[in-house]
């Protein structure tokens, strides 16, 4: 199985063939936003309207089958913070008293999680046993406290979930070829998984580079998951179809994933 590419008109995101409920990972490609926010932003920033966001998520919402009143969204703040949502939770894509979190689970049906990125990496998750799913964002802070793993143990803990029977996706981030760093990323990453991590680790000169979809990857076998599919893209050489703040800063609009809870079991 692997991730592929959707198009509708001008829309593109992309999908996991192992996933079976509605989900994506957003592109720049499909939306009304102008400037340097041009395309598919789905997140709220000083320089856009409401209007243009609203519309954006209308455009994702009428290709995956939600809408806008569906949405639970994330305030990221790089931790392993995972909430457990219900319908209760939804507020659309304007509300800013969201609890912080990084990752979100649900088995309520209809109820669309959604989580923004713009280089670190997005983890969709779906039981086809249970129903449940999740979103994950995990920057490097959130990959080295595990909340990929963590997502997965409060599907299990909430739902009765099992590892074994999840299927995650892991989404594009900034690739092992350009996720430059300090020393302090790899030593975080090699204290928190021991060696088995070193071979997504390489050094050139003073700096460092890490693959955190492998590493994700790995600690999410560990974790039990038997069912992972891993996009190849990466946001910094791709700066034609995602977001990157490595390249751009702030001055940029946010891609991320969605997925929507079916309460469907197979």
């Amino acid at each position: 199985m692997s991730i592929q590419t959707k198009k509708l008109g001008q829309l593109e995101y992309l999908v996991a063939e192992g996933i079976t409920v509605p989900h994506c990972f957003t592109t720049k490609l499909g939306g009304i936003s102008t400037g340097v926010m041009a395309g598919l932003n789905i997140a709220i920033k000083l320089d856009e309207t409401r209007e243009n966001v609203t519309k954006n998520y209308e455009i994702l919402g009428n290709a995956l089958g939600f809408e806008i009143s569906d949405l639970v969204l994330t305030r990221q703040i790089h931790s392993d913070i995972v909430r457990t949502v219900t319908r209760r939770d939804c507020n659309g894509c304007f509300h800013r008293d969201y609890p912080e979190c990084d990752a979100l689970v649900t088995n309520d049906p209809g109820v669309a999680l959604t989580v923004f990125t713009a280089d670190c990496t997005p983890l969709l998750f779906h039981d086809p046993v249970t129903g449940a799913v999740g979103a994950a964002h995990a920057g490097w802070r959130g990959t080295a406290s595990a909340i990929g793993p963590k997502t997965v143990a409060a599907m299990c803990e909430s739902f009765g979930c099992r590892p074994e029977d999840i299927r995650a996706a892991i989404g594009p981030n900034v690739g092992f070829c350009h996720f430059e760093t300090d020393s302090d990323v790899p030593e975080a990453m090699i204290a928190a998984f021991g060696a088995e991590v070193e071979p997504f680790i390489r050094k050139s000169g003073e700096k460092y580079y890490v693959d955190l979809k492998e590493i994700n990857a790995l600690i999410l076998r560990r974790a039990g998951l038997r069912h992972i599919e891993i996009s190849g893209d990466c946001t910094m050489c791709r700066p034609d179809r995602y977001w990157s703040h490595r390249i751009t800063g702030d001055k940029r609009g946010s891609q991320g994933a969605i997925i929507v809870c079916k309460g469907e079991k197979e």
